[in-house]
């Protein structure tokens, strides 16, 4: 069974919605990292005990892939943006997405996420003639991310 389906009832059981779990190396180590948000956020306490129930659930469902380390976090500032709903979530913020084919000459347009329905989401991004809405169908989006502008975060949190 995939760690995904092992993992994701209970994320959702504990509150929290889950983002993705996805397998990397980290200084040459396999790394489970299971990816999770909640409105408000998640404290360390909080995060320390769903770790705990998530890696019960795996060991519980027999998943195996080899040795690895468990990680469960929060996406941080920019949150991968995946799902319908986590994009609906997002509108008015800053996002950047990549393409599997180019629109308007380029497969990465970043600006305003203006709109998210089910089929696709809708950008306000900077061209030459100002600002342009530019439609992008979920099946031609390659990944996408929200964006933090991180010369006004510094200028806020250094006044």
């Amino acid at each position: 069974m995939d760690a995904e389906a092992l993992v994701r009832p209970v994320v959702e059981r504990a509150g929290f919605e889950f983002v993705e779990a996805i397998h990397v190396r980290e200084a040459g180590r396999p790394v489970l990292r299971v990816v999770v948000d909640r409105s408000g956020g998640a404290d360390l306490d909080a995060l320390s005990e769903l770790s705990a129930q998530v890696s019960r659930a795996l060991e519980d469902g027999g998943y195996e892939s080899g040795p690895y380390q468990l990680e469960v976090s929060t996406p941080g500032l920019e949150r991968p943006l995946k799902r319908p709903a986590q994009f609906q979530r997002s509108i008015g913020e800053q996002v950047k997405v990549k393409m599997t084919a180019p629109l308007a000459g380029s497969k990465t347009h970043t600006g305003t996420l203006v709109s998210a329905d089910d089929e696709g989401v809708t950008i306000a991004v900077s061209s030459d003639g100002g600002i342009e809405e530019r439609r992008v169908p979920y099946a031609d989006i390659a990944s996408a991310r929200t964006v933090v502008d991180w010369d006004a975060e510094l200028k806020r949190s250094n006044a």
